[in-house]
């Protein structure tokens, strides 16, 4: 009588299974290819599709922390091992190899790591943000450089922040650009976005203070009470925050500067504005 091994069929099933899921691509002319550099580089594919690509073995593995579902990896086998590629993904996620010419073709940025997945977007309404007792909060009226919103995002995810907003958003926030410069921190961060009326809707049915960072009739940054539910509120580098926001803040605050310029960078701005509130709720005493 011969006996299976279990053990050696279950191995056996998972090895068919991931057989199934995995395909080759070594053509630039695929018309799958040709869709994902699509998703790269315009806002259209991405909205109309609702998914988006993230590059390097970080950032997957932070998305997916964050909640968000892959559909798609790609990888290049010279450059990342199957032990890797085996911790990013589960046997529903389709693997697709793939050769160096595809691989730089997608690629964004030159260190890659050798993985790319296709992630399907989330639903970044103001409903859906769930806050603490006492949130804390950090909104930028129409941020326009990449860069600058991936630094707001890092800094908010080194806070511990409970959501950053977004107001009349400029573009899609899953840009290459700001996945790349947030390092990830796009999909540790609670975001939402929405027009400036609908946010201050939102402050003021939730009973949060906030604090508009101007030089119009403001008072040092320092000076004000950040341990109540609070929302610190920035705007762009070049015209600051519009009217709106200015006549319907509980203060509008400002960080005296002793040199010739009046403004500064507004991700260094949103840092300051930040750790003041979090030294205030006792971070790092």
């Amino acid at each position: 009588m011969q006996f299976l091994n279990p053990g050696s069929e279950n191995l056996s099933n998972l090895a068919q299974r991931k057989k199934a899921l995995l395909k080759q691509i070594t053509s630039i002319q695929n018309p799958f290819i040709k869709s994902l550099v699509q998703l790269q580089e315009k806002a259209k594919a991405r909205k109309q599709s609702g998914t988006f690509l993230i590059e390097g073995q970080r950032e997957i593995m932070l998305a997916l922390k964050g909640g968000y579902e892959l559909e798609t990896v790609l990888f290049y086998p010279e450059l990342i091992s199957e032990s890797q590629i085996s911790k990013l993904t589960n046997n529903r996620i389709q693997l697709i190899e793939i050769n160096k010419e595809v691989f730089e073709k997608l690629a964004y940025r030159d260190t890659t790591e050798g993985v790319i997945a296709v992630a399907k977007s989330k639903n970044l309404k103001l409903s859906n943000l769930k806050l603490s007792e006492k949130p804390l909060l950090l909104i930028a009226e129409a941020p326009e450089k990449p860069g600058n919103i991936g630094a707001m995002l890092r800094t908010a995810d080194a806070a511990k922040l409970d959501a950053v907003i977004i107001a009349n958003p400029k573009g899609d926030l899953y840009n290459p650009n700001i996945v790349r410069s947030s390092v990830g921190c796009l999909f540790t961060n609670n975001i939402a976005t929405g027009t400036t009326a609908e946010i201050i809707a939102f402050l003021q049915q939730n009973k949060i203070n906030f604090y508009c960072a101007t030089l119009q009739n403001s008072t040092s940054y320092h000076t004000q009470d950040y341990t109540k539910p609070t929302a610190l509120v920035v705007g762009t580098e070049a015209t600051g925050l519009t009217q709106e926001w200015r006549d319907a803040a509980t203060q509008n605050i400002i960080i005296p500067m002793q040199g010739e310029i009046d403004s500064m960078n507004v991700s260094v701005a949103a840092a300051i504005l930040i750790f003041e509130a979090k030294r205030q709720r006792g971070f790092g005493i």
